[in-house]
């Protein structure tokens, strides 16, 4: 149950931060589940192979390159995707900072309601 809510969770942040952050749109309810589902396989299998390789980078930068990567893949995300969008790396930046945000706090509630 904790599971679909988090989806449901997830799929409405991506439909906001679609509607706040200009470049980034998302045509209906469906292609923003099914732009939930692929991130959620991005960051489970491509990310840590990503973040493991620019280790050295991420050091340097005191792991602020993790926003960079972060950036890239909601970037790989719009473009397998179909019915969501993204126009280049600036709106891909601030739609994952603000992603990021608001999965922190979906985190926070569904961990908490879990309980």
């Amino acid at each position: 149950m904790i599971l679909l809510l988090r989806w449901i969770l997830f799929t409405l942040a991506i439909m906001f931060v679609a509607w706040l952050v200009p470049g980034i749109g998302v045509e209906n309810f469906q292609s923003a589940m099914l732009v939930t589902v692929i991130m959620a396989l991005i960051n489970i299998f491509i990310r840590p192979l990503i973040v493991f390789i620019t280790l050295p980078i991420n050091i340097l930068t005191l792991g602020i390159f993790t926003l960079v990567i972060n950036a890239l893949l909601f970037m790989l995300a719009g473009y397998l995707a179909p019915g969501f969008f993204v126009d280049g790396f600036l709106s891909a930046f601030l739609g994952s900072i603000v992603l990021s945000f608001l999965g922190l706090v979906i985190n926070m509630v569904t961990v908490h309601n879990a309980e």
